[in-house]
């Protein structure tokens, strides 16, 4: 049996393209005054899981990578995300263990350099480089092994994106645009070295898909690296996701490319995601460009999210896509917005995913929700993004319900659906 799959935009910055975007843009909600929300929250009563099992098993991984390293237990953490990969271990969500143990084994180095570039600390040149040359000098004595080849590869990304930036080339000092290339330059060198295809290995044909942002391949060079590893990782819809990011024109193709590749990834995967790939494909292009969102297939994608709910129904993956639909999706560029009417038509599907499918609200992932499931979200305090995506969805919720609760009716979530009760 396949493990089930929780696409939660968590910090693995590596395993998937960077998102840049324009200045940040926000679905119109329908906003009520503060007595008013109070008001309709006391009408609310839905169960909040503050932190399932899903985080602290993750955390658990995460931990058990960054310890390895700590203790320079090199061979076993590359025997640990061996055989983690070759299981297809997961967390009850889905984020794969091998991914997990990577993050951590290269957490402290990456946290170094992003530390010392926050504080432009940019002139201590052993500072910048003793940890990744450390990393280096392990797999020297490791004779190449494919899977600390893998940390240091993803090491290296890391710090070409700590180097550039969130902003694009052009906006990126020549210095700082320099050393971002020589890692990303790096990585690409120490990825063609193993061939995730020939050693049925995901995560590293993943991290040979992000290793392209620093380059200038072409949409068919870029799509054929994506096929591969989703045709060997089908059940993990985050590889979609990042494909349909590097098809956008901003990246590596066209929105011709972008609809092409969503429809052969759908054709490909269905018989796990039935039209769910499509959906998958568009789900971060439509939160960052509006041309994607005047393309779009609007009847496909939604028949897609009904597929992705039938393949996977927990409430993570409802979570997920309610979240997508009411906060997610960019508000568009005013007036000149070719993609409002899709956006608003796909926005609209909020409806029946709360009323038919929620039963509880997740709120890491609605507080990721509202940075467009960034990848590379630094979180300063755990606790305060919970309770923003607590507010966040309670808003939504309250939105959704105003005319039940302006007749005084008291909106119960239930496992066995909605129930409505006059107070």
């Amino acid at each position: 049996m396949l493990k089930r799959i929780a696409p939660i935009a968590h910090r693995l910055r590596s395993l998937a393209p960077r998102r840049q975007t324009q200045a940040p843009e926000r679905l119109s909600v329908r906003r009520l005054s503060v007595p008013a929300a109070l008001a309709a929250e006391d009408r609310l009563n839905i169960p909040v899981n503050e932190r399932g099992l899903e985080e602290c098993e993750a955390d658990l991984i995460r931990e058990r990578g960054r310890f390895l390293v700590r203790q320079e237990r090199w061979s076993d953490l590359a025997q640990e995300m061996r055989k983690a990969e070759a299981r297809r271990d997961s967390t009850q969500g889905g984020l794969p263990s091998v991914d997990l143990l990577a993050f951590g084994a290269r957490a402290d180095v990456v946290e170094t350099i992003e530390q010392a570039l926050s504080s432009e600390r940019t002139h201590d040149e052993k500072l910048l480089l003793d940890g990744v040359m450390g990393f280096e000098a392990a797999l020297q004595e490791h004779k190449g092994d494919p899977m600390i080849a893998l940390v240091v590869a993803l090491t290296h990304i890391d710090l070409g994106w700590a180097w550039r930036g969130e902003g694009w080339p052009e906006a990126t000092s020549a210095r700082h645009q320099k050393r971002a290339n020589a890692h990303f330059d790096r990585a690409r060198t120490l990825l063609s070295r193993h061939c995730g295809t020939s050693l049925q290995s995901p995560a590293l044909l993943a991290a040979r898909c992000a290793a392209r942002a620093g380059g200038s391949d072409g949409a068919m060079t870029v799509a054929d690296d994506y096929e591969r590893l989703i045709d060997l990782a089908p059940e993990n819809p985050r590889h979609m996701r990042a494909l349909g990011n590097h098809m956008l024109p901003r990246w590596f193709g066209s929105y011709a490319a972008l609809e092409l590749e969503a429809r052969r990834t759908a054709a490909r995967t269905q018989f796990m995601w039935g039209t769910g790939g499509y959906a998958w494909v568009y789900f971060d292009a439509l939160t960052l460009d509006a041309g994607a969102c005047a393309r779009v297939d609007v009847p496909f994608f939604l028949d897609g999210l009904r597929d992705i709910l039938r393949a996977r129904p927990d409430q993570e993956m409802v979570n997920l896509l309610t979240a997508f639909c009411c906060v997610a999706l960019p508000g568009g560029a005013g007036g000149n917005d070719p993609g409002r009417d899709n956006r608003a038509r796909i926005a609209a599907a909020a409806d029946w995913l709360i009323r038919d499918h929620l039963t509880e609200i997740h709120p890491l992932v609605w507080a990721h929700a509202s940075d467009r499931f960034a990848n590379n979200l630094h979180i300063r305090s755990a606790r305060q993004f919970a309770a923003r995506g607590r507010d966040n969805a309670l808003r939504c919720l309250s939105a959704l319900f105003e005319d039940e609760i302006s007749r005084g009716q008291r909106i119960t979530f239930t496992p066995e659906g909605l129930r409505l009760e006059a107070v």
